[in-house]
């Protein structure tokens, strides 16, 4: 395994855009030589007349020495060719303007023919004009998810182009949202989001997309490129264009070859990608990972003994991670950043242990990936765990365990009875919903600031198109973290509350204070004991925040909307809930 150095979306003078006409193919390798890059890829707008254009200049010089007719100056320019072709790979492909405007990049095998190439973007809509032009803007062009779709099944690599920025699918400053905006983020063929603000601590494109919200529950692989209009960077005003390789991907690869690059994007392990800033030290994933915390998707243990129940918790976390979002479980650590790493000191053993316990414990049979990493001169163990196929997992038979923010909490009836509905119909739900997606990405909707459309995780996907009762089209939508009180009934002295967890929508009944988990029993104790006092609520519109606190590490918000004269609160919301006018209330450690 070797890590390579990637600037997979560059253009070459057959961009109408170009900056720099008449720098050559031979220019623009060797510049990327002189930057170390590994793999670079040709992704010009709407055609393939630059990675055309050099490989004919190539067959041609190579044509002419077989001939013995070609000049000293056309043989040493054959030769600098295939020393930079044997140093780096090239790989063909096109930036693709679909409908609306939006920009993907479509990434091929070296053996992909350009006959074939120039079919894939005819097949999509592209004049022919625009084909031998190289120009950005199109005419009626084939929508979002159709070339998503046709790349991949062209055996292409499928890339959002800078999705965060102009004629990105993210759709900054749009009015697009709800479905729309899940639906081309999310969408099974689309292998990777290219941002341009990896770098930046905070928020930012990864972790927006890191699975950690429930409208956009599936992790997206985000990587960067130079997208060069030139040699090397130009700047106009406060804006500056890079130049090749000036803003690059690093992966770990088996070898230098597309296919070794396309299983990387297929695959889940996503610690084989990172953005390269040669001013740093490389990024270390689970350092990474720690700094985040724990997360409905991601849990720390820094032992592995039977002692205490450490054994059983980790093992518990991967129930609960499959029955929720799936998610990674790191063994050999502590969540806090600043605590050095205990590590594993025989991780062979421990994996075996590991495998065992879990083939044991958790029925029916879950397939996890269990592997090494390296920290701090450390090596821990990854346990990576799929969202199951086969809802509920249960430990014994009896425990089923779910991931509720970074708390893993057995499941009461409620959640049961959604995983078993959900599960029963599943082919039926996402028939419907694909149909859903398909007609409203194909339509502007009301932004998903504002609008009726809300995310469902997985786990709680009803057996309906409707959107969850508590959204009223029209008004702002409640956060998509923390719990609601929505009812209360008394039985004799014991009162029992309806909650509605807001990351998913499930709504439980049943619930006492001596039963509740955590955030529920949080919400409990407020209710009963601090009752919002709506002339001391920081208000801004119908929306408004009643306390910020600080739990586990994690800064949580108790939050207030006027809803049709009535006052609803919603304990506990988290930073990945906000959305809209929430993020208002966001404290300075989590609007960096």
């Amino acid at each position: 395994m070797q890590w390579c150095r990637a600037d997979l979306h560059i253009h070459t003078p057959a961009s109408a855009d170009y900056l720099e006409p008449h720098v050559t193919y031979l220019d623009i390798l060797h510049k990327a030589e002189q930057r170390g890059i590994d793999i670079l890829a040709f992704t010009d707008h709407n055609t393939v007349n630059g990675y055309a254009t050099m490989r004919r200049e190539i067959e041609q010089l190579a044509y002419l020495e077989q001939l013995g007719r070609a000049q000293p100056e056309e043989l040493r320019t054959l030769a600098e060719y295939r020393r930079l072709l044997d140093n780096i790979l090239v790989l063909p492909g096109f930036e693709f303007t679909a409908t609306f405007g939006f920009h993907i990049l479509g990434i091929f095998s070296p053996q992909t023919t350009v006959r074939q190439l120039e079919h894939i973007l005819l097949g999509l809509n592209i004049p022919v004009e625009i084909l031998e032009q190289g120009r950005s803007e199109v005419g009626a062009s084939s929508d979002v998810l159709t070339a998503y779709r046709t790349i991949n099944q062209a055996g292409g690599i499928c890339i959002a182009a800078h999705v965060n920025q102009a004629h990105g699918v993210a759709m900054r400053g749009m009015d697009f949202g709800g479905q729309t905006r899940i639906a081309y983020t999310q969408d099974p063929n689309l292998h990777a989001l290219e941002a341009t603000d990896l770098g930046r601590k905070g928020r930012n494109t990864q972790r927006f997309f890191d699975g950690t919200k429930p409208e956009y529950p599936r992790r997206m692989r985000c990587i960067q490129g130079s997208d060069a209009h030139s040699l090397n960077t130009v700047r106009e005003g406060r804006n500056v264009r890079f130049g090749v390789g000036e803003r690059v991907t690093e992966f770990l690869l088996e070898e230098r070859s597309f296919e070794a690059l396309l299983a990387v994007f297929q695959g889940n392990d996503f610690s084989r990608s990172r953005p390269y800033n040669p001013d740093d030290t490389p990024l270390d994933y689970v350092q990474s990972a720690r700094q985040e915390g724990p997360t409905v998707v991601q849990s720390f243990h820094e032992s592995v003994t039977r002692k205490a129940g450490r054994l059983y918790a980790i093992v518990a976390d991967v129930c609960a991670f499959a029955n929720t979002n799936g998610g990674t479980v790191y063994v050999g650590l502590t969540a806090d950043p600043k605590k050095a790493p205990v590590g594993i000191s025989d991780p062979k053993a421990t994996i075996a242990t590991l495998q065992n316990e879990i083939s044991t414990l958790i029925s029916p049979t879950l397939n996890v990936e269990i592997d090494t990493q390296e920290t701090q001169g450390k090596t821990i163990i990854r346990v990576q765990v799929p969202l199951g196929d086969e809802r509920p997992y249960a430990i014994d038979n009896t425990k089923i365990y779910v991931r509720d923010e970074a708390d893993t909490s057995i499941a009461i009836r409620d959640e049961i009875v959604s995983m078993v509905k959900q599960a029963a119909g599943q082919s039926k739900s996402s028939s419907r919903k694909g149909r859903k997606i398909a007609a409203e990405a194909n339509a502007p909707v009301p932004a998903d600031d504002t609008g009726s459309d809300v995310g469902r995780s997985p786990i709680s996907e009803p057996d309906t198109d409707e959107p969850l009762p508590s959204v009223v089209e029209g008004r702002v939508q409640p956060p998509r973290s923390g719990v609601e009180i929505v009812g209360i009934e008394q039985r004799g002295d014991t009162r029992y509350y309806i909650m509605r967890d807001l990351r998913n929508g499930n709504v439980v009944k049943n619930v006492t204070k001596s039963s509740a988990r955590r955030l529920w029993h949080y919400a409990i104790k407020q209710k009963e004991s601090n009752p919002v006092r709506e002339d001391s609520i920081q208000w801004q519109g119908d929306v408004g925040l009643w306390r910020r606190y600080k739990k586990s590490g994690t800064v949580r918000y108790d939050l207030v909307q006027r809803d049709n004269g009535t006052l609803r609160v919603y304990y506990g919301a988290t930073e990945n809930g906000m959305h809209g006018p929430w993020q208002q209330f966001l404290g300075p450690e989590d609007s960096n």
